[in-house]
């Protein structure tokens, strides 16, 4: 499988819109719908009598929480040994991406952050879990231009929205408000595009088979 259309998510903005729609989705269709007016076209059509009002633009303004956090992240990390200034410079460069991200998915990067931080996957590809109640995995990729996620397959499926940026895979390519969907027969190896860092949100239900060199350590640590 490949990009997904609307109508494919008719379902999904269906259940959202009657809030019974699991936590990890409910993040990536209000995610989605900040950077694409006919998935909020979408999801208003599909508001039931008794009513969900959904109400959302490409900009948002930054969560009552989100500037306190930002400043705790930075008197964290200001509280250990002097940093180098090019140091400084990243963490800035970091805070500034994660702050660039819409509503909801920025509050919830920045307490993810906080709390368990990125893990580095390969050079230029970093992953952040986040934790949203929900039984699915849920992690935002930072693709790097350039960079590739190593291949592999799925237990289950996998939903990737890309945020910001691209990727482009065997399948075709995927920009800003596209949602790439993967089932257990599929294999792949998204590649970031040149213009500019990739985030990406990706819902696992269930987790990654990597292939090749990356296989071999994933079942050596028994992941």
């Amino acid at each position: 499988m490949g990009k997904t259309t609307i109508s494919d998510f008719g379902e999904v903005y269906s259940a959202y819109a009657a809030g019974c729609l699991d936590p990890a989705f409910a993040l990536m269709v209000e995610t989605q719908a900040t950077l694409r007016p006919d998935v909020t076209r979408a999801i208003a059509r599909a508001e039931t009598i008794d009513g969900v009002f959904f109400d959302t633009e490409a900009a948002s303004d930054l969560s009552a929480g989100a500037a306190d956090k930002a400043l705790a992240m930075i008197d964290a990390w200001e509280a250990n040994e002097k940093p180098t200034r090019k140091a400084v410079n990243l963490a800035g460069e970091a805070l500034e991406e994660l702050l660039a991200l819409p509503e909801p998915l920025r509050e919830e990067a920045l307490e993810a952050c906080g709390s368990s931080g990125w893990k580095n996957l390969t050079p230029g590809v970093r992953r952040l879990k986040l934790d949203v109640s929900s039984e699915a995995e849920v992690e935002l990729y930072r693709i790097e231009p350039g960079r590739t996620v190593p291949k592999h397959s799925h237990n289950g499926s996998e939903f990737t929205l890309v945020v910001s940026g691209g990727f482009t895979d065997e399948t075709g390519s995927f920009g800003p408000g596209d949602v790439s969907v993967k089932g257990p027969e599929d294999t792949h190896q998204p590649t970031g595009d040149m213009d500019g860092v990739c985030f990406a949100l990706a819902v696992h239900e269930g987790g990654l088979r990597f292939t090749g060199m990356m296989g071999v350590v994933q079942r050596l640590l028994g992941q």
